[in-house]
């Protein structure tokens, strides 16, 4: 009876250009699986997670074409080489192929946060609560 609509899992293929141009055109999605909590708490307070949590929404509100065309200290972000942070400890998803982090801004005094950008997902691994501990912000860090 229901075996004549039945489909096989070959016969569901992903377009894979599809996908990457309906995930471009698309709000970023946010998975905090890999955050760091142990780094990420050291010596904030609330205020800190309320001025994360407010950027977070409003990225959620954007495009990646509007994050694309941001400035790095606006909505949009930059990439830092993952031998400049200074936690050594990084998470399983983070595998030995990957070479860069982005880094996002928040709150009033643009900390950062570092996150792995997968397809449409942004992982964040570390938050700053405080400037220099997850990385120094020396003029000659980035690029």
């Amino acid at each position: 009876m229901g075996s004549k609509f039945k489909l096989k899992r070959k016969d569901v293929k992903p377009n894979l250009k599809d996908k990457e141009v309906d995930a471009r055109s698309k709000e970023p999605l946010f998975c905090f699986k890999y955050l760091d909590m142990k780094t990420s708490l050291k010596g904030c307070d609330n205020s800190v997670f309320k001025d994360f949590v407010t950027r977070i929404q409003k990225l959620c509100s954007l495009t990646w074409k509007d994050i694309n065309v941001s400035g790095r200290h606006q909505y949009g972000f930059e990439m830092i080489p993952i031998k400049q942070l200074k936690p050594t400890s990084l998470p399983s998803i983070i595998t030995e192929d990957i070479k860069e982090l982005a880094v996002f801004r928040y709150g009033g005094d643009n900390k950062p946060f570092v996150c792995l950008i997968m397809d449409c997902v942004i992982y964040p691994i570390f938050i700053e609560a405080k400037f220099g501990d997850i990385y120094n912000h020396g003029s000659k860090q980035f690029f």
